[in-house]
């Protein structure tokens, strides 16, 4: 057992580290609402006092940290709001992206809108999500949005050099199972690619990218990619994970041969910084969990 590898411990103590002093809501502050979960998890992240959001459950499972306080309104699904929640949710400020830019109109009946786009084609999401926690925070007059943007890019750098060693040089897939058949890939231009690119790691997926996944890929292409480790980020269907895991084609891949493969947290494939702090401890525990044994 090689002791020199990332413990579990000390992967869950850096990213908690990362979130604290940003997590508890302030009354003085002005209270606001948001229907994008990576706005959600950026404000949450920056201490935001945080009134109101959407699919609050579905969230914690999928996205898991930040925490949600538990006095924030739940407003139904993201393509179709509570406004009267939200009305009564009473914001001062509600923040929203361009994947729902046609509730502006409705909302702004409620309280301001500001809009923030951190999914853009051809553009970074990890620049436009740090452009967004900055501007995010000078709005709130939140200190800890420069502190978290800054934070996560010193941890990412410290990072760089346990993934080199820990990856072997070799290019890294993450993917989210669709069915046994078939599975989404994040390519360079995700946050999860940006990630990859920012620890030092090359992302095995070189085809088409659609800013953030593509999806369906045939589940046949991994037989193309023998080098690389293959990640697989959650939620993935119980029946189509155990599907594949059984199926010789899986048992018969160089990479499951040789015991490439992990499965990490589940983390907001849509998401901002958190998500892509989050990627990066996941990533990290989980070649500490396969190289520890």
């Amino acid at each position: 057992m090689n002791r020199s590898w990332l413990t579990r411990r000390a992967v869950l103590v850096g990213g908690a580290a990362l979130f604290a002093g940003a997590a508890t809501a302030q009354s003085t502050q002005p209270k606001v609402a948001t229907l994008d979960w990576a706005l959600l998890e950026t404000l949450l992240a920056i201490g935001a006092n945080v009134v109101a959001a959407t699919e609050l459950r579905q969230f914690q499972q999928v996205a898991v940290t930040p925490a949600v306080p538990s006095n924030v309104a739940d407003l139904g699904l993201r393509g179709s709001p509570n406004l009267e929640a939200l009305r009564l949710a009473r914001p001062d400020l509600i923040f929203n992206s361009n994947f729902y830019a046609w509730a502006d109109p409705l909302m702004s009946r409620i309280a301001p809108v500001i809009d923030h786009a951190i999914y853009m084609p051809g553009e970074s999401p990890y620049v436009l999500a740090e452009r967004a926690t900055l501007e995010i925070g000078d709005r709130l007059q939140l200190p800890a949005a420069r502190r978290f943007v800054e934070e996560l890019t010193a941890k990412l750098d410290r990072q760089k050099a346990d993934f080199s060693r820990m990856a072997d040089g070799r290019p890294v897939l993450p993917i989210n199972l669709g069915d046994a058949r078939h599975y989404r890939v994040f390519g360079s231009d995700s946050i999860f690619g940006e990630v990859l690119a920012r620890l030092g790691l090359v992302n095995a997926w070189t085809g088409a990218t659609s800013y953030s996944a593509t999806a369906p890929v045939g589940i046949e292409t991994l037989v193309t990619m023998p080098e690389a480790w293959i990640v697989f980020i959650p939620p993935h269907p119980q029946d189509a994970i155990d599907a594949l895991l059984g199926s010789p084609f899986w048992k018969a891949l160089p990479q499951v041969r040789e015991g490439r493969f992990m499965t990490i947290g589940s983390i907001n494939p849509y998401g901002a910084l958190p998500a892509a702090s989050r990627f990066a401890d996941c990533l990290a525990e989980g070649f500490a969990r396969v190289r520890n044994g």
